[in-house]
């Protein structure tokens, strides 16, 4: 695997950065110049460094980041590897305290670098935190934070005052490297799609705090990157690369945080569930590949993955954790898919 790395001058400071602004980018040419002038535009008092991985773009990014921002520290893969692996790889040379992980297509507001870390520095504990998202084509707050049903569907929170959440999206998330490093990062082989909700999981499971801030935000172009993921014309619009790996990777999160005996008794209802899902979506639809493609083929990676799955289950079961009731804090009962399809009908997968 070929892998190359520019770094300039321009980013070796007299003191060492405090926050390591890492973004993944991949054909984000149409957004990436609002998301590093969004960083640029901070306010705030302390050093920041800017790394980029690309992953193999095809839109000429590479060149465009090389002329315009020599500055920023660019790693270049020349295979598509997906969002995790791109920002383990990032951290692995992040010299920062903390890391804000940042997507391509997301712009900060002005004090949103100060805000996360003036309420890191008051825990005076590890944590995950994150900022309101902002539509931008609307700029109507999306959500602060998300809250869970028991399937993990992510619920969005939209109350600044509610404290007990249970995610922070991985287009904007803030923590310090000593818990990235604790927490392992991101795992290699989700490649892309819930590792924000495998993070925070896990964050929480070991007792951190996960946090969203009510205050400054960032404006995201949701669904841009990776497809869907979006109402439009009162319909939910996603692609099936994108529905495979959501259904896929949050089932693996289910697996390996679930603590028992939650885990044995939401896990088979979750399968049967996702069963009886795809097959009426591919009976409504006429199409039956969805059935084999989405649903089929995340019940089959269980068992497919099931070893590596079962090592880092024991792993991660075996440290102490929190207790039931704080675990489930942050969970509804009310399955979230039945809310979105009473709203919006089946979803359109393209």
């Amino acid at each position: 695997m070929e892998l190359a790395q520019d770094t300039s001058t321009e980013m070796i400071h007299a003191f060492p950065p405090l926050c390591s602004v890492c973004i993944a980018n991949y054909n984000g040419i149409a957004f990436i110049d609002a998301c590093i002038k969004s960083v640029l535009a901070q306010d705030c008092s302390f050093p920041v460094e800017i790394i980029i991985h690309d992953d193999a773009s095809t839109d000429n990014s590479v060149e465009h980041i090389r002329k315009n921002y020599p500055g920023i520290v660019l790693i270049t893969s020349a295979e598509n590897v997906g969002f995790c692996i791109s920002n383990n790889r990032m951290v692995d040379i992040a010299k920062g305290r903390y890391i804000l992980l940042l997507n391509n297509d997301a712009e900060l507001f002005p004090d949103g670098l100060s805000t996360l870390h003036a309420a890191a520095e008051s825990l005076g504990k590890p944590a995950i935190l994150g900022l309101p998202q902002y539509d931008a084509d609307t700029n109507e707050l999306i959500d602060i934070g998300s809250r869970f049903d028991l399937f993990l569907n992510s619920i969005p929170n939209r109350d600044r005052d509610e404290p007990q959440i249970g995610m922070i999206i991985g287009a904007c998330l803030w923590l310090s490297r000593s818990l990235w490093d604790e927490l392992g990062g991101f795992p290699d082989w989700f490649e892309s799609l819930a590792e924000d909700m495998y993070l925070c999981c896990l964050a929480r499971f070991y007792g951190h705090t996960v946090k969203a801030l009510p205050d400054s935000g960032f404006r995201h172009w949701v669904g841009k990157s990776l497809g869907g993921g979006k109402v439009f014309n009162n319909r939910l619009t996603t692609k099936l690369s994108r529905r495979v790996l959501s259904e896929r990777n949050k089932t693996f999160v289910m697996t390996l945080t679930y603590p028992a005996p939650v885990f044995q008794l939401i896990f088979p209802i979750h399968l049967a569930l996702l069963l009886m899902e795809g097959m009426i979506l591919a009976m409504l639809k006429g199409k039956p590949s969805l059935y084999k493609d989405i649903y089929w083929a995340c019940i089959k990676a269980q068992w497919v993955e099931r070893k590596r799955l079962q090592q880092l289950r024991q792993k991660i079961q075996a440290r102490p954790h929190i207790d039931m009731n704080k675990f489930l804090s942050v969970f509804d009962l009310m399955p979230y898919k039945l809310s979105m399809l009473w709203r919006y009908g089946f979803p359109e997968v393209r």
